[in-house]
């Protein structure tokens, strides 16, 4: 008695049995993937709380650990899978061509990569330090292998591909000596006093809560003497205004173009209270009949 339906017949046991492997291998290797991911982040807030960790070199170490469990995942179907197997030994016999073809295709991402691993070794920056790149103010969010996530002061996201960013100059706010000297720019008449409006930019300056103190300033720039923590100069002679300028450290630059907007309105405050022009821009027009006295 026949006890196997006929259409078992046309079964192939081994592709099912394939088909079975692959699709085991593949969920193994997303539960591997996902925990060899987990542990590693677990494994990086541990050490983080015994010793100064960089989490930038941590981050890339996660994501390569991530990529060798899939690379392998991938390699042991291919060479338990003949028809695979089979595909892979033909691409390795036309090596030459093909990866001359894949380099081509894959130009731009192997340029990401090697760029990712080359800002993870060398560090310009890392996750969390302020910084300018492509005319944004930003924190560094996060570096992948691929790209880098920069969220601006307004919280919008640029993700930028490592290998411009590789190019590009980037000023690092946040590296060694996180302190700035920050400039302020304020333009006086001809008629104003320049010592009057430098005193009140000096007594503005010195009462305001984020400008460093001389002691503070001290102990990261060792070299500032007495009354050149916060200074004031003339810098131009315009056309319609005498250009000022107040320097002053802050700790950060989070800080510093915040600082300045307050300083910039109780000056000018100050200014309307003790008879400082701040002049608006002027030409003087002659005429044509008149020079001619007509």
């Amino acid at each position: 008695m026949d006890y196997f339906p006929s259409w078992l017949e046309w079964v192939d046991v081994t592709f099912i049995a394939n088909l079975m492997f692959v699709v085991i291998v593949i969920t193994l290797t997303i539960f591997l993937a996902k925990t060899v991911n987990r542990l590693l982040k677990v494994e990086f807030e541990i050490a983080s709380q015994k010793m100064d960790v960089d989490e930038t070199v941590y981050r890339l170490v996660r994501r390569m650990a991530v990529a060798v469990v899939y690379l392998v995942g991938i390699m042991i179907i291919i060479s338990r899978v003949p028809f695979l197997k089979d595909i892979s030994l033909a691409l390795f016999a036309g090596a030459g061509f093909a990866g001359i073809i894949i380099g081509l295709a894959a130009q731009s991402t192997l340029s990401n990569i090697f760029s990712g691993i080359s800002l993870a070794a060398f560090r310009p920056f890392r996750v969390g330090d302020l910084v300018n790149i492509h005319d944004e103010y930003g924190t560094i969010s996060d570096i992948t292998l691929r790209h880098t996530v920069v969220t601006t002061w307004d919280n919008r996201k640029l993700i930028i591909p490592n290998h411009i960013i590789n190019d590009e100059a980037v000023i690092n706010w946040s590296i060694e000596d996180p302190t700035i000297l920050w400039p302020i720019d304020i333009g006086i008449s001809y008629d104003s006093d320049i010592d009057l409006a430098r005193s009140i930019m000096l007594d503005e300056a010195k009462n305001h809560v984020n400008v460093m103190k001389l002691d503070d300033v001290r102990s990261s720039h060792s070299d500032i003497v007495g009354g050149k923590e916060i200074r004031v100069f003339v810098t131009e002679l315009g056309d319609f205004a005498v250009n000022m300028r107040l320097t002053f450290w802050v700790r950060d630059r989070s800080l510093a173009y915040f600082t300045g907007c307050d300083l910039r309105e109780s000056i000018k405050k100050r200014f309307d209270a003790e008879g400082i022009e701040i002049p608006f821009p002027y030409r003087t027009i002659v005429y044509k009949k008149d020079i001619m006295g007509t």
